[in-house]
């Protein structure tokens, strides 16, 4: 079983075909390097062979990047010195891609070597796309499904095979910046119009052994080994040069807020070997590649952003035996924002979507949600009116529950009150097939509670979707105390028909992702009534790397949203209750109307379009500022305990199933700060002695909610890890 194979023609072209079996899409080994390797030696070496084709055997792809398994792998076999052994082996790629782009030439006069081209069936990402940019000339199909880029800064690492060096020396660092610092993976046509590729044409293979059977000596030379080149845009030490890097470094920490190492560390290899010829840059680029490697931070982000998040989405959690239970046709109750956003996905995914409202004139406005939508993709070029036709065909929009006949998935997203709920359950039952599942979309009321009206509770399960539906990533699948295993099936196969990531929790107040987002958003406003100032607060959150501050994203998901909360957690709980002065704040900008952006007023001041106009006076007005502010750390510490200790609880109390799911769902759910890899990594980083340690010093001083967890108490004594603890349990289950 190999990974590469060559042919040799009768016309001097040497096509090595990437083809890794078993797999739908190609990764790179150790073995295929290896193969690849011996690839290229063999036709350099064969006098036979006038010019080399690297292509892909996959329809429609190239290569999906490197087995980011095999990264951890080179740390760990390197012993007491992993850094040296992560560089070796950084080094090593570099020299195979290095011997692709010198082609056998002759080092002084730069003739005779061999011309080598890439053909791209389709999408080509990560190394998939370094390995083209080593070669003379880069040919794609005309795909329109394909997407082309370098994606790496999305998983907490950067381009560290040669395509950071390459793409900025080839485009300039305003050219490769979309590609390198924000991971944009584009069609053909942009990845051509980028720099990234050299032509788009209808056949790759062919094109590219036209092109080598023609191509010259200077045709194989790249750019920047030849006597005066020069870096498009200027390099660092020229003017212009100077003012691409300092606005790129401005770009980065604005967006990041310096919370992310491997955007820091990409423009630092980008910067040094700018300064220096080609073969100390690469070196220079596997230095901060792998100094970004041995940053715990990426091995975090690698494992819940993409092997985590990965094994999710392909059922890792899906209960075993159960057929398969893809979607065919389902009924959306309630026409609102959430019911209209999950018609719109569902249609997208090619699901047959009856939606439900009380009127018809209220129907017809969710189904216009799915018309603006698809307007604005024909607008911006990405959808056609023969699509927008062929996905509102799919939604059938009206007030009349018969229509429900034939659902076999039933999504519930009325208005949240139990007795509203319960009465559209009951109405909905007596039309539906005894065999269709029944979900409730709601965010906070318990999925065991809502089971209560329903004939068949084995068959009612909570699908709780984020907003909006159509951005958002997470869906949150709870399991009430009677909830059987198809209905777990069911929604897990929908859910990755609307390709989106499942995680699956059982039921408890608030389920897992808001069990944690209360807490932040409750000790944001908890700080405001103890004087802090709004802008340290929001700010030292996004220091952290999270999205959005507690106290904006209290006016983004509404004031009189919280307040309501609150009430019904106070009248659940009773006496329980625990008291806060965050309350007291809401119930008093309720009281004043200042309900958050919706209502243009709120924390912040807000113009006529809805745009943040600065924090509002009144606030601090109200709550006087203290003369002595907070370190910024112990702010960040609150924000952060406040929402991991929910987290621990919640697998502590068997709420959480899977710590990856923890971990997944954090970062997709409520953007938690996504260079940790989700809140049970991070405590994994810090170690559970420390964080024991904080969580004294947090409750001696801010009160109870911060005290340490049992859970984490032992591990503490033990000293052990959540994922050395549980990761066995969690591959167990997958």
């Amino acid at each position: 079983m190999t990974d590469f194979t060559m042919t040799k023609d009768a016309e001097g072209v040497a096509t090595i075909t990437w083809d890794v079996p078993g797999k739908s899409m190609n990764v790179m080994s150790f073995n295929g390097l290896q193969e690849l390797s011996d690839c290229i030696d063999d036709a350099l070496a064969d006098d036979a062979v006038k010019g080399i084709v690297i292509t892909s055997g996959k329809e429609g792809s190239f290569a999906g990047g490197m087995d980011l398994n095999l990264l951890a792998k080179m740390k760990a076999e390197a012993g007491d010195n992993p850094a040296q052994g992560l560089f070796d082996g950084v080094m090593n790629i570099h020299g195979l891609l290095r011997k692709i782009e010198l082609a056998g030439m002759d080092p002084k006069t730069q003739k005779g070597g061999k011309p080598i081209a890439a053909a791209l069936p389709g999408t080509a990402a990560g190394i998939g796309m370094e390995v083209p940019l080593s070669t003379h000339r880069i040919f794609v199909a005309d795909n329109p499904k394909a997407r082309i880029g370098l994606p790496e800064i999305l998983v907490g690492i950067f381009p560290g095979a040669g395509g950071t060096t390459r793409l900025v020396r080839k485009v300039g660092l305003l050219g490769a910046a979309p590609f390198l610092l924000e991971g944009k993976m584009v069609a053909p046509a942009k990845a051509k119009s980028g720099g990234l590729v050299d032509e788009v044409v209808a056949d790759p293979v062919a094109a590219a052994r036209d092109w080598v059977l023609n191509a010259t000596d200077k045709d194989i030379v790249k750019p920047w080994d030849q006597k005066g080149y020069k870096m498009p845009g200027g390099a660092p030490y020229h003017p212009a040069g100077f003012m691409n890097v300092v606005g790129a470094n401005a770009m980065v920490h604005g967006k990041t807020k310096g919370a992310f190492p491997a955007a820091k560390a990409l423009l630092s290899a980008v910067y040094e070997g700018a300064l220096v010829p080609f073969d100390t840059a690469i070196r220079i680029e596997a230095r901060w590649f792998t100094h970004v490697l041995m940053n715990p931070s990426s091995s975090a982000m690698i494992r819940s952003l993409f092997l985590n998040k990965e094994a999710l989405e392909k059922g890792a959690v899906r209960p075993a035996g159960v057929p398969d239970q893809r979607v065919k046709k389902v009924g959306v109750l309630g026409a609102g924002m959430m019911g209209a956003g999950i018609a719109l996905v569902s249609a997208q995914a090619g699901i047959e979507v009856v939606l439900i409202d009380r009127d018809q004139e209220a129907a017809d406005r969710g189904k216009a949600y799915s018309e603006t939508f698809m307007d604005k993709g024909i607008k911006r070029g990405k959808a056609t009116p023969e699509k927008k036709e062929a996905l509102l065909s799919l939604i059938t929009a009206t007030p009349d529950l018969e229509a429900l006949k034939g659902c076999d998935l039933i999504i519930e997203a009325v208005f949240e009150d139990t007795a509203v709920k319960a009465e559209m359950t009951k109405k909905v039952e007596a039309i539906i097939d005894e065999d269709c599942i029944f979900a409730s979309n709601t965010s906070t009321l318990p999925i065991t509670e809502l089971a209560k009206a329903s004939s068949r509770s084995e068959q009612f399960i909570g699908i709780h979707f984020f907003s909006p539906v159509e951005r958002m990533l997470l869906v949150e699948i709870i399991k009430g105390k009677d909830t059987g295993d198809r209905a777990v099936a069911k929604a897990l196969d929908y859910v990755r028909q609307i390709k989106k990531t499942p995680i699956v929790v059982n039921d408890a107040r608030f389920f897992y992702a808001n069990r944690c987002i209360i807490p932040y958003i409750n000790e944001g406003a908890r700080m405001v009534t103890e004087g802090v100032v709004p802008q340290l607060i929001d700010h030292a959150a996004e220091q952290l790397g999270f999205p959005v501050g507690p106290i904006q994203l209290t006016d983004e998901t509404s004031i009189d949203l919280g307040a309501k909360i609150a009430r019904a957690t106070k009248a659940a709980m009773g006496d329980a209750y625990p008291e806060s002065a965050s309350d007291d704040l809401i119930f008093w900008m309720e009281d004043l109307g200042r309900l958050g952006r919706k209502a243009k007023a709120g924390f912040f001041d807000y113009d006529e379009k809805g745009k943040r106009q600065g924090y509002w006076k009144g606030v601090t007005e109200k709550f006087p500022v203290a003369e002595t502010q907070p370190d910024v750390i112990e702010v960040q510490e609150r924000l952060m305990f406040s929402q991991v200790l929910e987290a621990v609880r919640a697998l502590e109390e068997g709420v959480l199933m899977d710590i990856r799911e923890g971990d997944v769902g954090a970062i997709l759910g409520w953007g938690f700060a996504p260079w940790s890899g989700g809140p049970l990594s991070w405590l994994d980083i810090i170690g559970a002695e420390y964080a024991a340690e904080r969580c004294d010093a947090l409750a001696e001083k801010f009160g109870p909610r911060f005290a340490c967890p049992a859970l984490l108490r032992e591990m503490a004594e033990k000293g052990e890890t959540f994922y050395g603890r549980f990761a066995g349990e969690a591959a167990a289950a997958a």
